[in-house]
């Protein structure tokens, strides 16, 4: 009989663990943006790699102004007819820029001397809603934009409004469900090519892996799965699939953090692979080296870079 009926101590025990573990859910936490529901996955696989030479100088005027100047020396792809041959024209950039940080203000303008400028706003408007403006004007027809983005946070939730030029019109909502999982949706319209969406995401994350996932109407399936190893060391993989044109790509990377450098790179279902190393040779000195090779279009590419400031 003991055997079949287990002892009350026993049911009582986990009658009480399940109790403690019962979840407070007037007391959610905020969850990430929308827009930032992939960033640890975004870090490791979304490095900014480049080709060329990159100089990059920063000088601070005061704790609130600082200008930059940037030079970009190196080849510019353009497309081709065969997918598989990638064409490059060497090209030079020289980018300055103006920038002011305000605990509730940030402003950022860059020049490039292919004419093109670029401006952004955040403004903190409440404690609760923040504005972000983005502009870019430029000579050539139809590919200036501006776009303003108005985000509201919430005790448990955030919700983003965005207008913008081509009577662009969208919406994000994202919720905290459990103290670690958050779902939420967005919709968009965009008058002048009269094209509309709607999309759906959930993110869960604990302290050592976040998972996040994403589809939307347009076609995109997004999926994302990060393990932090270490405080140093993530490893992270991606899933992107478009079920209107049947495209695949899987892709898997690393983030490590040294003492005074930072290494980052990934391998995707393509053959390419990519990494980014960013060396603190000194205090404001930084070195970059970036290398990406793409056996399949025969296409390698290679930078080196300083960062002054």
């Amino acid at each position: 009989m003991a055997d079949l009926f287990p002892p009350l101590v026993t049911a009582q025990v986990d009658a009480k663990n399940k109790v403690d573990e019962k979840v407070d859910y007037s007391n959610l936490p905020c969850p990430v943006p929308y827009e930032e529901l992939h960033r640890e996955a975004f870090m490791s696989l979304k490095a900014e790699n480049f080709e060329g030479l990159r100089f990059d100088f920063t000088k601070g005027l005061n704790q609130k102004f600082s200008l930059s100047h940037s030079v970009m020396m190196g080849p510019t792809e353009v497309p081709s007819q065969s997918p598989d041959t990638t064409i490059k024209i060497p090209t030079a950039h020289y980018e300055f820029g103006a920038n002011y940080f305000d605990p509730k203000l940030m402003l950022v303008g860059r020049v490039m001397t292919d004419g093109r400028l670029n401006a952004r706003v955040k403004a903190d408007i409440s404690d609760k809603l923040i504005l972000k403006a983005n502009a870019q004007l430029t000579g050539e027809p139809h590919l200036s934009h501006a776009v303003f983005n108005f985000d509201y946070m919430g005790k448990d939730y955030r919700a983003q409004l965005q207008l913008g030029n081509s009577a662009l019109i969208g919406a994000t909502y994202i919720q905290s469900v459990t103290p670690r999982l958050s779902m939420g949706g967005e919709v968009f319209w965009a008058g002048v090519p009269r094209k509309s969406g709607i999309g759906y995401a959930a993110r869960y994350e604990t302290d050592q892996m976040v998972a996040s996932a994403q589809v939307a109407s347009t076609g995109a399936v997004v999926m994302n799965y990060v393990q932090k190893i270490s405080e140093k060391v993530s490893l992270a993989t991606d899933f992107v699939y478009n079920y209107f044109s049947r495209d695949v790509v899987a892709s898997v990377g690393y983030d490590y953090i040294l003492r005074q450098s930072r290494v980052r790179g990934k391998v995707d279902s393509n053959g390419v692979t990519s990494a980014l190393l960013e060396e603190r040779l000194s205090m404001g000195l930084n070195f970059l080296l970036s290398a990406e090779v793409d056996h399949k279009k025969k296409d390698y590419k290679f930078g080196f870079g300083l960062t002054v400031g």
